[in-house]
C-alpha cells in the first residue's frame, strides 16, 4: 500500500472548484480562530508564561500543508494589523501594525516561516514519520526564534534579547516540537485506516 504525501486537509477538501476554494477559505478563519485561542492559553513554566501559539503554528501547518498554512497565519496577521485582538499581548499591550512592529515582531514574521518550513515538510509525507517531522520542526523554531532574537535585539540589545527572548522559551518550544511531531503522524496513521479497509485492500487480502 503506498503512503500518501499530501497534507490530512486533502482528505476534506473538494477536488477543484468554488467548493474546493470555499472549503479552504473555512479552514483558513478556523485555523486563525484556533491561533488566537492558542495565543490567548497560557501555561506557566518557571518564572515564564508560554503560550500555546508555536504548538498551533506547528499543528495547523502540519495538517493544511504550505500553501493553506502560510495563507491561514497571513490571514492571522492581517486580521491584527487591523486591529483584532489575535495575538497574546492584544489588547493589554497595544493593537495592529503599532503591536505587530512592538517585541513580538520578529517571532509573529518567524511563525510564517515557521508554517513554510514544516508545510513543505507535510507536503512531501513527513508528517507520516515522527523523526523527521521532527526534525522539520526543530529547524522551523530555530528559525522561528533566530528571526524573533534578531529583531529583538536591535531593540533592546543581543545580550538582553537572548536573556529574556531565547533561553526562557528554549525548555517549552523543545517540549512542542516533541508533542505536535508525535501527534501529527498518529492522526495521519488513523486517517489512513479507511483507505486501507477500501474494497480494493479487502480483495488483495482475500486474494
Amino acid at each position: 500500500m503506498a503512503i500518501a504525501t499530501t497534507p490530512l486537509v486533502s482528505l476534506a477538501l473538494p477536488e477543484k472548484g468554488a467548493a474546493r476554494l470555499a472549503t479552504q477559505l473555512l479552514l483558513a478563519i478556523v485555523g486563525t480562530l484556533l491561533l488566537t485561542l492558542s495565543a490567548k492559553t497560557r501555561v506557566l513554566l518557571g518564572p515564564v508564561d508560554i503560550s500555546m501559539q508555536t504548538l498551533a503554528v506547528f499543528l495547523i501547518s502540519a495538517a493544511f500543508g504550505m500553501r493553506l498554512g502560510v495563507a491561514t497565519l497571513l490571514l492571522s496577521m492581517a486580521e491584527g494589523a487591523i486591529g483584532l485582538p489575535v495575538f497574546q499581548g492584544t489588547p493589554e499591550k497595544g493593537i495592529g501594525i503599532a503591536y505587530m512592529l512592538g517585541s513580538t515582531g520578529g517571532y509573529l514574521a518567524g511563525f510564517v516561516v515557521m508554517a513554510a518550513i514544516v508545510g513543505w515538510a507535510a507536503d512531501r509525507g513527513w508528517d507520516r514519520y515522527p523523526v523527521k517531522l521532527f526534525n522539520a520542526m526543530l529547524v522551523a523554531e530555530i528559525v522561528m526564534m533566530a528571526m524573533g532574537f534578531a529583531w529583538l535585539a536591535l531593540l533592546i540589545g543581543p545580550e538582553k534579547s537572548w536573556q529574556f527572548g531565547v533561553v526562557p522559551f528554549i525548555v517549552g518550544d523543545l517540549i512542542k516540537v516533541g508533542l505536535a511531531a508525535s501527534l501529527v503522524p498518529a492522526v495521519c496513521r488513523c486517517s489512513s485506516v479507511p483507505e486501507f479497509w477500501s474494497t480494493q485492500s479487502l480483495a488483495v487480502i482475500v486474494e
